[in-house]
This record gives C-alpha cells, sequence and structure tokens, in this order.
C-alpha cells in the first residue's frame, strides 16, 4: 500500500492471502485456529462488538473525568495506585505506561505468535468492559490486517498482571514507538506504519493498561502449542505403527477388550488408531506363531503412554480454550459505571497447563527414542543400525544421539517454571505465576518432541524397507510410501542431517499424516 506520497518504501503491493476473521459473533475455538494460527489475518469486529466497545469508552470518559479515584484510570500503577493523576496528565501517563514496560529482552517471538497475542487481545477488548476507544481498537486491528507485526521480545514476562512486557512492546507501534516487521523488512514503527496507511494513536484514559493488562503472550502460545500438539498426536501414533510393524512386533496390546478394563480416553483412542493402521499387515500375519511372548514397553506401552499425553492435552485445551474466550485485564469497567480491581490477568492458569502440557509432549519423545534405540538394535531380523553393511558404515547410530540429546534436554525444560514466584512491583504483586517462561519452554519442547518423531519416522521408513516383501499394515505403508517419495532407502552412509531435515519437513507440513487418513478415515 503507497503511502501519502505515492512511495511504497521498497515493500512489495501484493498483499498475500489472508484467513478472514470476524470477531464478536460467538465464542473462540481451537478447531477455529486450525486454519488461522499460522497465516496472516484480515480480521472484521461485529456491530454488535463495537457497540459494547463505544459504550465502554464512554463509561471510562465518565470514570476519569469524575471525582473518584479509579485504578489505572485516574491514579498511577503498581505500588502507585494511591497517587492521583490530574486530567491534564492522563494522556502522558498512559503513554509513559508503555514506553516504561517495554523491557523485554531475548529474540523477538515469530509472526505466527505475534498474530495470535494481537488477535487475542482485540477479542478481549470486544467484550466491552476495558474502556477502549474505537479508534484505538481499528489502530491494532489495522496493523494485524497489514500484517504489519510488532517486534515482540521473548523474554521478560512474569506472567503475573499478565504479560506488562510483551504486550507493551505489541502496542509502541501504535504510538509510533518501536519496531515492525512489515513484508519481510523490520523497519521503524513511524515508517512502518506509513507504508501501510496506518495512523498512530495518542493513548486516552486507561487505554494503555487495558492493552498491556492481559495474558495474551501467553495464550498465543498456548494456542499455537495445541493446534501443533493435536495434529502431532495423530503423527506420533502413525509413526509408532510404522516401527510396531518394521520391529515385527504384536498388535494384541492394543486389543479393545483390553483397554475397556483400562478405560482412560486416550490410551482407548490411541489403541484405536493402531489397530486401523495396523489393519491387513503381511508382517503381523507373518509372525503371528512365533514364541516372542511380549514386545518390550516402548511398543507395547504405546496407549499408556500416547494415551496419557493425550489425556493431559485434552484437559490443557479445555482450560485454553476458556482463556482465550475471557477477559484479563485489570481494572473492568461494569455497565453500572462501577469500577472492579481483581486479578483476572493472573497467568496461573495458563503457566499449569502449559507445564503440564510440556511434561506430555516429552513423554511423546522419551518413548519415541527408545523406539529408534530398538529398531537399531539388530533384533527381530533387521540389520544392526538398518543398513547392510554396518562397520563400514555407521548407519543410523548417530541420528539416535541427537534424539537423545533431545529427549535430554526436555527433561531439563520440564521442569516446572510455574512453581517459582518472585516478587515485584515493591511486593504489590507478591505472587507470580512465571506462565511465560512455561509457555516458552512448551514451544521448545514441542519443536524437539516433533525432530524425535521425525528420526523415528525415517528409521521406520528404513526397517520396512528390509521387511519387503512383506507389506505393513494399511496406514503404516501408506506413511511408508509417502516417506519414500521425499527421501531415498538408505544403502551407505551419507548427509543423515539433510535426511532428518526432510523427515521434519514432512512431518510438520502434515502430508505424510495427510495420506494417511486418505487411506485409513481420519484419525482421531
Amino acid at each position: 500500500m503507497a503511502n501519502a506520497n505515492g512511495k511504497t518504501h521498497g515493500l512489495s503491493s501484493e498483499r498475500p492471502p489472508h484467513a478472514k476473521c470476524v470477531l464478536g459473533r460467538g465464542r473462540l475455538t481451537l478447531k477455529g485456529f486450525d486454519r488461522l494460527w499460522d497465516t496472516p489475518l484480515d480480521v472484521h469486529i461485529d456491530d454488535a462488538a463495537w457497540q459494547r466497545v463505544e459504550a465502554s469508552a464512554a463509561r471510562c470518559a465518565r470514570i476519569a473525568g469524575g471525582d473518584k479515584p479509579a485504578y489505572g484510570i485516574n491514579t498511577g500503577f503498581g505500588k502507585l495506585c494511591r497517587k492521583r493523576i490530574p486530567a491534564d496528565d492522563l494522556a502522558k501517563l498512559q503513554r509513559h505506561l508503555i514506553v516504561s514496560h517495554a523491557v523485554g529482552v531475548g529474540d523477538a517471538a515469530p509472526d505466527a505468535i505475534v498474530r495470535l497475542i494481537m488477535l487475542l487481545k482485540v477479542y478481549s477488548l470486544t467484550h466491552g468492559v476495558s474502556g477502549v476507544s474505537r479508534k484505538t481498537l481499528e489502530c491494532l486491528v489495522g496493523l494485524l490486517n497489514a500484517d504489519t507485526l510488532p517486534l515482540i521480545p521473548l523474554q521478560g514476562s512474569l506472567g503475573a498482571s499478565g504479560d506488562l512486557a510483551p504486550l507493551a512492546h505489541m502496542v509502541l507501534p501504535m504510538i509510533s514507538e518501536g519496531r515492525v516487521r512489515c513484508a519481510g523488512k523490520i523497519l521503524p514503527a513511524a515508517e512502518g506504519l506509513a507504508a501501510v496507511g496506518v495512523a498512530p494513536i495518542a493513548l486516552g484514559p486507561k487505554e494503555g493498561l487495558a492493552l498491556i493488562n492481559g495474558t495474551q503472550f501467553m495464550g498465543a502460545h498456548a494456542v499455537a502449542a495445541v493446534v501443533r500438539t493435536r495434529r502431532l498426536v495423530k503423527q506420533a501414533d502413525m509413526i509408532a505403527a510404522m516401527s510396531l510393524d518394521g520391529m515385527a512386533g504384536s498388535v494384541q496390546p492394543f486389543d479393545e477388550r483390553l483397554h475397556a478394563l483400562r478405560p482412560h480416553p486416550g490410551a482407548i483412542t490411541v489403541a484405536e488408531n493402531v489397530r486401523r493402521l495396523m489393519a491387513g499387515s503381511e508382517i503381523l500375519e507373518s509372525h503371528r506363531d512365533c514364541d516372542r511372548v511380549q514386545d518390550p514397553y516402548s511398543l507395547r506401552c504405546v496407549p499408556q503412554v500416547h494415551g496419557a499425553s493425550r489425556d493431559a492435552l485434552s484437559h490443557a485445551a479445555n482450560v485454553i480454550e476458556t482463556e482465550i474466550n475471557s477477559v484479563t485485564d485489570n481494572p473492568l469497567i461494569l455497565d453500572d459505571d462501577t469500577v472492579i480491581s481483581g486479578g483476572l490477568f493472573h497467568g496461573q492458569p495458563l503457566a499449569l497447563v502449559l507445564d503440564y502440557l510440556a511434561i506430555a509432549l516429552a513423554e511423546l519423545a522419551s518413548i519415541s527414542e527408545r523406539r529408534t534405540f530398538l529398531l537399531l538394535s539388530g533384533v527381530a531380523g533387521l540389520p544392526e543400525l538398518l543398513v547392510k553393511d554396518a562397520g563400514v558404515n555407521s548407519g543410523l547410530m548417530i541420528p539416535q544421539y541427537t534424539s537423545a540429546a533431545l529427549v535430554s534436554e526436555n527433561k531439563g525444560l520440564c521442569t516446572p517454571s510455574s512453581v517459582d514466584s518472585i516478587p515485584t512491583s515493591l511486593g504489590q504483586e507478591d505472587h507470580v505465576s512465571m506462565g511465560a517462561r512455561s509457555a516458552v519452554k512448551c514451544m521448545t519442547v514441542l519443536d524437539n518432541t516433533e525432530t524425535v518423531l521425525a528420526i523415528e519416522q525415517l528409521c521406520a521408513a528404513q526397517a520396512l524397507d528390509f521387511r519387503k516383501p512383506l507389506s505393513a499394515g494399511v496406514g503404516a505403508r501408506a506413511a511408508h510410501d509417502r516417506v519414500r517419495t521425499a527421501i531415498d532407502h538408505i544403502d551407505a552412509d551419507r548427509l543423515y542431517g539433510a535426511d532428518i531435515q526432510r523427515s521434519l519437513a514432512l512431518l510438520r507440513s502434515g502430508e505424510v499424516l495427510a495420506s494417511v487418513e486418505r487411506t485409513v478415515g481420519e484419525m482421531r
């Protein structure tokens, strides 16, 4: 988009496809984020929601002009909550709040996370109890729709009064401060806003506080983690089935009658998935009468381990969906002009489930690495290290080292952040959630787990090659065939690091899972 002088500042005039999203007509659902979580957005606000916003702004203006002190509207913040601010200084108060709180450090959050932060903040404000004006909300929506994204550092939030530092960085461009990423370029905010035709604003009473109070930094990470993990748990079942057939394992531990005796929902789902994936396996039939009584736990206990992680995911998703549909700033202005200071911004609900979800993900990686180890062990008729000439060739020995390293890293990352608290604001904020740290750690554990499963996928495909001419189960076979379109069979040592990246790209794209589901139907 050109600025007033007709110049585009070197930015592309072509607008990439944006996913349309209308806010204010109903609840947000995590399922709805399947198509929204990693794409530019085209956000619209329903007329009824705009009416709520404008009514709330009018109430805030009345309160700001009154004689009664109201926290954050005509008083200072935090420990300074008892200090009354003169009317002439209210705009300065809000601007100072933003610039003083924009103290985040570290790497910038990925664009996908920043879009979610902005979207969740917009939605929270449409409830109409935060006192934000239409003009201010239109500025935030304008930046989001132009995909002109604030640079938001990943470190600096305690998850206490919400995510103060990250959200302050979100607001900086709205007041022509900070930097933005626009069409792949990092620009000063003023230049970026001019390039896309969005005018900066002057914050009114309470607006800065409403924008930076809230759990949207944690919430955005939580949404992305759930969306990705919901796909990953299905991929974990798919890859486990490949390994089970590759190891000539037994399908008896997945018997429906067995799981009815210990009916955890996740375990029942996993067992059903694996049975479907293994249907028609010639490998399974070939060893039906063998003398091997039991498989190792990493094969036999897939329903129990994967299932428990799924149940943890279900609990986390319930909490997260409640959170993203909630108001989490402070204070709140009710319909009768009552101003209530509460603690809805406290991140404890998200902190706990993000720690829990990280642990659940780490267990998927842990059992996957053990299956990879089994595949390399030279048992069940497979060659040692999954190559014909081990010795001259190291085979897939070292990719298992990578898996082991990532599993070990996950163990350290899974120490819960939510058990920690450091008092701040001179004791006013004397218990904090540390949920932002839980959020960032959870995403790292998720990245690591995807890589560990991609390494197992690589090894399981190699193992299935050695079972030919016998065919794997219908689902495992479909997965194997899709992997082989991108990664050749290993005859001799080569750059296995490149193979791992190809396998990881396949996993993250969802292409192998899509091929499987076209064959066996949608997995649960």
